[in-house]
């Protein structure tokens, strides 16, 4: 018997590692038939959402973004998705983008399929138009080499254009890849393990990590990772980009 009073979970000033262990649902208007974990949001400090949406048969997604732009990616199952005026069946490792005042609907969803949703309130950009409704798939064929380390490649998700506020990839560490620097920056993160099992130093604090937990880093948290174990280490991160870094 486990005791119910341990957990990996961790709930910090400017990081926090959360394990399924402690998830408890949530309802979201429009969301049916499914189990919705928030895992990140506004009220633990961050300035994104973050989402695990587990459908059951029948089960269905709808509504409209608004000020919020959102990213589905199918972390496992099949859906079929209809934005604006596309439909497309998504299977697992296929994702899309939909910008703000667009409609939404994910239905016919296999037992079981996982959905992975981040949420930014969009900041728009003087001469610069909105991004359009995007669909894509992993692709490890279209993930560069990281530093020059074979150990280390990342596929980006979404352009790099000034367009876009927020970037989301997917990053790849080899046995034995690990970040070249502990990393100090602006940028804020939200991020879910696909594959595999690492250690993360956040702000002096070192974690064991593996599929299914969730990272937020807020700005200027230190970060340093390295994979372990004998397959890939993988995750999907969110960032913020593109955008002045002060308001004045």
């Amino acid at each position: 018997m486990e005791i119910s009073a341990l957990t990996r979970s961790v709930v910090k000033r400017n990081h926090a590692i959360i394990a399924p262990d402690g998830y408890i649902n949530s309802n979201v208007p429009g969301w049916l038939n499914c189990t919705v974990n928030v895992i990140i949001n506004e009220q633990m400090g961050a300035r994104l959402a973050q989402t695990l949406v587990t459908l059951r048969a029948g089960g269905q997604l709808t509504g409209q973004t608004q000020a919020s732009q959102i990213f589905f990616f199918v972390v496992e199952g099949q859906c079929e998705a209809s934005v604006g005026s596309q439909d497309r069946t998504l299977t697992a490792g296929q994702y899309v983008y939909v910008p703000v005042g667009q409609q939404y609907l994910f239905q016919n969803p296999t037992e079981g399929t996982q959905i992975l949703t981040f949420h930014k309130v969009y900041e728009p950009l003087a001469g610069q138009a909105t991004p359009a409704v995007l669909f894509g798939e992993r692709d490890l064929a279209k993930a560069p080499v990281y530093m020059n380390d074979e150990a280390l490649r990342i596929q980006e998700l979404l352009p790099n254009e000034l367009g876009f506020d927020m970037a989301v990839n997917i990053f790849t560490y080899s046995t034995g890849g690990h970040l070249p620097m502990v990393e100090t920056h602006i940028m804020e993160h939200g991020l879910m393990y696909l594959q595999g099992q690492a250690i993360y130093m956040l702000d002096n604090e070192w974690y064991p990590v593996k599929k299914g937990d969730s990272i937020w880093m807020a700005p200027y948290c230190q970060q340093w990772a390295t994979a372990m174990g004998q397959e890939d280490s993988v995750y999907i991160y969110y960032k913020n980009v593109n955008r002045f870094p002060t308001v004045i």
